[in-house]
């Protein structure tokens, strides 16, 4: 189930990130270690997250994921280990918020695709989701929020 989408400018924000390139198929097997690398390596600097983690798409291709996982933080980091600092530019996007289990993603990015064409704007190649709430938080995936932002080249 999608919000009502809308356009909105973002700010510029800096992140930790761990990128990865991986097949479709591996992205269970590499979110969760990804994860716990990311959080640690930037407690373990003392640097404080400003918002929940977000996946950064860099370029959408039929058989593979090239991504960021992503911590908004306060402060930069120091590279260590597969953690680098990073930027996420400043965008007009367009956002939703999807509510359900992970596996129901791919066809509310199909649904919110959709909406961004109907109403003549032009995506970038980029895209993020930002995992507002999740099985960290509830149990039930009905409770489950994932914001879906597409920046927007119009």
């Amino acid at each position: 189930m999608l919000d009502t989408p809308e356009i909105t400018h973002t700010n510029e924000q800096l992140t930790a990130v761990i990128h990865l390139t991986v097949p479709r198929n591996q992205i269970q097997e590499v979110m969760g270690p990804g994860i716990a690398e990311l959080m640690s390596a930037v407690a373990a600097q003392g640097v404080e997250p400003t918002g929940p983690w977000f996946n950064h798409h860099l370029r959408m291709a039929a058989d593979l994921f090239d991504f960021e996982i992503s911590l908004p933080v306060a402060t930069p980091v120091t590279a260590a280990g597969r953690v680098r600092p990073a930027v996420l530019a400043a965008a007009k996007v367009a956002r939703t918020i999807y509510r359900g289990p992970y596996e129901g993603l791919g066809s509310a990015w199909g649904e919110f695709e959709a909406w961004i064409k109907a109403h003549d704007h032009r995506a970038a190649a980029n895209l993020w989701e930002c995992y507002v709430a999740g099985p960290e938080s509830s149990p039930d995936p009905s409770t489950w929020r994932t914001q879906l932002n597409r920046p927007l080249v119009d």
